[in-house]
């Protein structure tokens, strides 16, 4: 029985952090060679808590999430009676506990703050609350192929979870892939979605990186079909990102990538993520890529 792990988690309020080098376009199923040595046993950073919640405004943009699937057939062939966790990426009430989500944890190179409240639009529709949104909605399509759906999360209204816990409850579930669900808070004038897939971390990521950055092959290709939206302008190449620096892909045990879906403080990017028949689009087309990186087509 296959079974299957969306996760998601983001940055705090603004720019997510970025890699300190582009990862190189390819169409080749190897990831390039971007090795990081074992987990230094370092003390906690000693920096603030994350900006200001001041900068997130709270009201959202659009209703919910439709409670009806409206997938074609094989885009879920092949995942009944798999095991589905999704974790959007954030929380909204991590806004109000600053202190609370900025407690260090191991990431598996160093230490990083427990989790983030994320970005925003300019009209004020917080990452917390698409994040969520498209998780309903690929729980839906996904429940509809047949699959057994576990959310992280379930409302907008919660801490949490800490990052090194989201990767933790795809572990427990032995899932066959992951998927962080985010949206950028890039630079303005910057376009697009990318792809974060785990570098090679010794003695952390050894037995992921290659389905990894497989699965991010499949899913860039579904994405770009089923919604149009074109790899980011501003970071990485051709949507595709190795980082080290993430915990929820350092401490994961299964194939996992960290999908930034838009950039929230694009202009263009933002009006897509407020609109429910794109979010819909974004659930279809992870729902197609995972069949075709577990179906192997």
């Amino acid at each position: 029985m296959a079974t299957l792990l969306f996760l998601g988690a983001c940055s705090a309020s603004g720019p997510h952090p970025r890699p300190a080098t582009r990862a190189p376009a390819t169409a080749a199923t190897t990831p390039p060679s971007t090795t990081i040595g074992p987990a230094p046993a370092a003390a906690p950073p000693t920096t603030g808590p994350p900006p200001s919640s001041s900068h997130a405004p709270t009201r959202t943009l659009d209703p919910g999430p439709a409670t009806t699937a409206r997938t074609a057939s094989q885009e879920v062939a092949g995942l009944a009676g798999a095991t589905v966790v999704i974790d959007p990426g954030h929380n909204g009430g991590n806004s109000s506990h600053a202190a609370q989500i900025a407690r260090p944890v191991f990431i598996g190179t160093g230490f990083r703050a427990c989790d983030t409240t994320g970005t925003n639009t300019a009209d004020g529709y917080t990452e917390a609350a698409y994040n969520l949104d498209v998780a309903l909605r690929l729980a839906a399509i996904l429940r509809a192929g047949g699959a057994n759906v576990v959310l992280t999360r379930t409302s907008n209204e919660g801490v949490g979870p800490c990052i090194d816990e989201r990767a933790a409850i795809g572990n427990r579930a032995h899932a066959a892939v992951a998927i962080s669900i985010h949206a950028d808070g890039g630079p303005p004038a910057g376009r697009g979605f990318h792809v974060n897939y785990p570098a090679l971390v010794r003695g952390s990521t050894d037995g992921i990186v290659g389905p990894s950055y497989r699965l991010a092959l499949d899913l860039r290709a579904a994405y770009q079909a089923g919604t149009g939206m074109p790899p980011s302008t501003y970071v990485g190449s051709g949507g595709l990102v190795a980082r080290s620096d993430f915990g929820g892909l350092n401490l994961s045990t299964v194939p996992k990538v960290l999908f930034e879906t838009a950039n929230m403080r694009n202009a263009t990017d933002a009006a897509l993520t407020e609109n429910a028949a794109f979010r819909q689009r974004v659930a279809q087309a992870f729902a197609s890529g995972l069949a075709a990186f577990l179906t192997g087509k």
